[in-house]
């Protein structure tokens, strides 16, 4: 029902906040795969290295070092937020209704086609 629903996104965990400048070593390293030879030549991958934890994180998903740096930090937040909160983190709780979602739609598949099966 759409209360259930509603109840339930209430629920969700807010997204969890990046840890404080002084607690990451950050550096910038030469990216490699597709992207053609400025990846290669231009110091924009982003690797995160949270001191207290030991957690590395590395982002190069874009050419721009300013974006990669953003999506390295949420990263990192999202990762502590798994080794702190476990299955009560947000991907956790993403994650498994994901897979709710997805099993629902692999059990009405197969409800379909046995039923297609039983008229033939």
């Amino acid at each position: 029902t759409a209360t259930s629903l509603l109840l339930k996104r209430t629920q969700m965990p807010s997204r969890p906040k990046p840890p404080p400048e002084n607690d990451i070593d950050e550096s910038f390293l030469k990216g490699s795969g597709p992207g053609g030879q400025k990846i290669n030549k231009t110091n924009s991958a982003v690797q995160l290295i949270h001191k207290p934890t030991g957690i590395v994180v590395k982002s190069q998903a874009t050419r721009s070092r300013e974006q990669n740096r953003k999506i390295a930090r949420d990263l990192l937040a999202t990762r502590l937020d798994d080794l702190a909160n476990g299955d009560e983190s947000r991907s956790a709780i993403v994650g498994g209704n994901k897979k709710r979602r997805a099993d629902s739609a692999a059990k009405k598949s197969r409800r379909k086609y046995r039923k297609l099966e039983e008229e033939k």
